[in-house]
């Protein structure tokens, strides 16, 4: 079984990232779940994220977060 991360199978982890940043993001800012992933979507550390070869899958929400 191969469980190496490659940017062909990095979309498996990405939506659950996604979800939990986005509720830090609409709790800290009090905004709806859709508006905060806009935000994330719309933000640098998204498109980093996106990319295999930045490694940003293995952290947490919360740094993803800090880093917006």
């Amino acid at each position: 079984m191969n469980l190496e991360v490659t940017q062909q199978n990095l979309h498996l982890f990405i939506p659950g990232k996604i979800a939990n940043v986005a509720a830090i993001i609409a709790d800290h800012d009090h905004c709806s779940m859709l508006e905060a992933m806009q935000r994330f979507y719309a933000s640098p550390v998204y498109r980093q994220l996106e990319q295999e070869d930045t490694k940003l899958w293995h952290l947490g929400a919360v740094a993803l977060w800090q880093m917006m």
